[in-house]
């Protein structure tokens, strides 16, 4: 425990954490710091000016990052016949139906995302209370439910990260790991923030994005200047 609390003291020297740093300059504070045993994540974590017990200010989807996140995903798909075909040609790692339905509720979940042709929806419906407590519930406006399962799991695989705001308002997410070019990583920053901002619900009034910190898995975190973040994702959403 001591050491533990000796490497932070030490990982957050040179650092203001009452100070808000450019975008480029937090991410290369960050990443100078990450120096755990392990290729550490790099994290986005974002206060939002809504409350979403509100239907009309909740803040939900999914964004796929440009340079990926460099975590291993493993998909399910529910479909039968020429959908499940495709889905493993696309490099699914689970496919099934009924079978796959009666695995999830023995407890056998080995799998990160999952994904389901329309006609599965009354299989996959009854696995709610396992599934979605788990945030592993196919959903339509996440794109997780659909007839294209090859761009779905070619998506899931190469990238995409879902988020959701939680009950204080904050929404965060691993944009990719420490051993990541600055680049890529400013990419996939900007592209996880141009989404946030058009997801802005239409009940959210005053300051949508109030903060913006940046962290990895096991270092200290920085605040950075929003004007500098959602300048750069709003350029790169336009571009």
């Amino acid at each position: 425990m001591a050491r533990i609390g000796k490497r932070l003291k030490n990982a957050y020297q040179g650092i203001d954490r009452d100070g808000f740093l450019p975008l480029e300059e937090g991410l290369r504070l960050i990443k100078s710091k990450a120096t755990a045993k392990f290729d550490e994540t790099i994290e986005v974590a974002m206060n939002l000016g809504i409350d979403p017990r509100h239907a009309d200010q909740m803040v939900r989807g999914m964004v796929t990052l440009p340079n990926g996140t460099g975590k291993t995903v493993r998909v399910a798909v529910f479909a039968r016949a020429n959908k499940a075909d495709e889905a493993l040609a696309a490099g699914a790692d689970i496919v099934g139906a009924d079978d796959l339905a009666e695995k999830i509720q023995a407890g056998e979940i080995n799998f990160d995302r999952c994904i389901a042709t329309p006609d599965m929806m009354a299989v996959v419906g009854k696995l709610g209370k396992i599934l979605g407590p788990r945030g592993l519930m196919p959903n339509p406006k996440l794109g997780t439910v659909t007839p294209n399962v090859t761009e779905a799991v070619k998506a899931a695989k190469g990238g995409s990260v879902e988020f959701r705001a939680e009950k204080t308002g904050i929404v965060h997410a691993g944009v990719g790991k420490a051993s990541f070019s600055d680049e890529a990583l400013l990419e996939n920053i900007r592209a996880f923030v141009g989404a946030i901002n058009r997801a802005k619900p239409t009940g959210a009034k005053g300051q949508y994005i109030e903060k913006i910190s940046l962290s990895s898995t096991m270092g200290p975190g920085v605040k950075l200047d929003i004007s500098t973040v959602s300048t750069a994702a709003s350029s790169q959403a336009g571009a």
